[in-house]
């Protein structure tokens, strides 16, 4: 029998994963942070899924996260700033050899993560599917991609990969998960923070491409020196390829700053330029970006880690 997929974070990517694992008849249970969030789950009506233009309601199970039950399988699909805090809150319930999905933006938290769960198995997840949310517990698939898992350092991949495939989940086990997680730092940084400042959805970038070459130039001297040379292969091509083929849509920086939330900049343009400082790198239109980006949430009265 297959184990339960626990799920806390039931916005955007989380929301898209749960709705797809239950329509797949999977067993599927949402993790709430307290018995408020769930009783305003439940005055919801459950979890709406759109898709199309067409609207499914799926009353899925939930639970608060201090239900004593045992978790095996944890989708922890939340922000990166709050995935330390929702690790320690759910450590207790863990089984010994859990499995635990974590599916945030950028790099930092994974590890942050990864050392609160020794008794779990830690799967990174780097995802390029398009998803947002129209308001509470409605969520939105707006785009198709991909999801690349995998651990670091490399172990075979888990049986549980056929439930996604027979959810309508693409994903594949990959053995370099730490090159596509880099890859996918580097796509955010030279996209979301200027759709940010040029208040612009992605193609607006179009009219800035001069901009975008340099910082994805940097980019390359930066994840080269990280051991990641392999992900920088094309890499201006690829965000060109992006801003054009998402040309319609405002990256979720963009969406996080018009909505007054704290955005990701700590696990996203803030970790490049700590590594960059640790390897004594001069990248100076990344350090520039991060301090325009700093003064830009500070003039908003949000936060800037």
């Amino acid at each position: 029998m297959t184990s339960t997929w626990h799920v806390l974070g039931s916005g955007s990517l989380g929301g898209l994963w749960a709705a797809r694992l239950a329509a797949a008849g999977l067993p599927v249970e949402l993790l709430l942070r307290d018995r408020q969030r769930l009783a305003e789950y439940r005055a919801a009506g459950g979890l709406t899924f759109e898709r199309d233009g067409h609207c499914r309601q799926l009353a899925l199970p939930a639970q608060p996260l201090d239900e004593p039950a045992p978790i095996r399988r944890l989708l922890l699909a939340s922000k990166a700033y709050d995935a330390a805090a929702a690790a320690r809150a759910l450590r207790p319930r863990l089984a010994p050899g859990a499995e635990v999905i974590l599916l945030q933006n950028g790099l930092g938290s994974q590890d942050a993560v990864a050392a609160l769960l020794p008794q779990a198995r830690c799967i990174f997840a780097s995802s390029t599917e398009g998803a947002f949310r129209r308001r509470d517990f409605h969520v939105v698939f707006a785009g198709s991609g991909h999801t690349w898992l995998g651990t670091a350092p490399p172990t075979p991949p888990p049986g549980w990969l056929g439930e996604l495939a027979q959810a309508g989940i693409p994903a594949s086990w990959s053995d370099d998960i730490l090159a596509r997680l880099w890859r996918k730092l580097a796509l955010n940084c030279a996209i979301n923070p200027l759709t940010v400042l040029h208040d612009c959805r992605n193609g607006g970038l179009q009219a800035h491409a001069v901009e975008v070459a340099a910082l994805c130039r940097e980019l390359v001297e930066l994840l080269t020196a990280c051991g990641q040379a392999a992900a920088t292969d094309g890499l201006q091509t690829e965000v060109e390829r992006v801003i054009a083929a998402t040309a319609a849509n405002y990256s979720s920086m963009y969406q996080d700053v018009a909505a007054g939330r704290r955005t990701e900049i700590a696990y996203l343009l803030g970790h490049a330029c700590r590594e960059a400082q640790r390897r004594g790198l001069e990248l100076p239109r990344l350090e520039d970006l991060a301090r325009r980006l700093r003064a830009h949430l500070a003039a908003r009265g949000l936060p800037q880690d």
